[in-house]
């Protein structure tokens, strides 16, 4: 019969990942390796990937260490999976320093990258953090995009920090970027609010209608 190659194998983890059975996909990982053949990134990432959706994050960290071991850069996408899931498990000072390790290893950290650590900043409001990494994100030649930038308005504005919403607003009009109809629906929630006309000063021009809608 015809051998399985990597490409076999990544896609046999990937079906046991999908459906739950990681304990069988991390056995055939080790088959794959036991019969000579070597996992490559995308193998490491289904594995990866599968226990953060679990919640699972000492195995998909386990999984990392494996990688470089196994001397099989991680990409970009690998870190930020990691991050994600460290984050989300309220483990940040892990998954700071795996963000400061990222150029270690000869990469750069992305858009999804900043995007990730500056939303836990401001969640946990270290918002002059949040506002000096923005700044340093752009400083190393990493742009802002539109769903970036919406992301931090509306975490702002839920946060109550209106005139830094207004700063990260500005940046969206200079960039000709679109405010996403989530951003726009908390904008004019702050219309309905008893300070709708005192937030008047604190926003872009452009955004005084929001604020001055007949909330009845």
């Amino acid at each position: 019969g015809v051998k399985p190659n990597v490409s076999t194998y990544n896609t046999l983890i990937g079906g046991y990942f999908l459906v739950g059975k990681m304990d069988e996909g991390r056995k055939l990982l080790d088959n794959m390796c036991s019969v000579g053949l070597k996992p490559d990134d995308f193998t490491y990432s289904i594995l990866i990937d599968g226990y953060s959706m679990k919640g699972r994050i000492d195995d998909a960290l386990i999984v990392v260490r494996e990688m470089l071991d196994g001397k099989v850069g991680p990409s970009i996408i690998t870190f930020n999976i990691m991050i994600g899931a460290l984050l989300k498990g309220g483990r940040k000072e892990e998954a700071k320093d795996l963000f400061d390790g990222i150029w270690a290893k000869g990469l750069v950290p992305d858009v999804v990258t900043y995007s990730l650590m500056i939303q836990k900043l401001i969640e946990e409001g270290s918002l002059q953090e949040s506002d000096d990494l923005f700044l340093s994100m752009e400083k190393n030649g990493c742009a802002a995009d539109s769903r970036m930038l919406n992301a931090i308005v509306r975490s702002l504005l839920q946060k109550g920090d209106v005139p830094r919403a207004g700063t990260y607003l500005s940046k969206i009009d200079e960039r000709s970027f679109t405010l996403e109809g989530s951003t726009t629906t908390l904008l004019t929630a702050l219309a309905s609010g008893r300070k709708g006309h005192e937030y008047k000063g604190l926003l872009p021009e452009k955004y005084h209608s929001f604020l001055e809608q007949d909330t009845g």
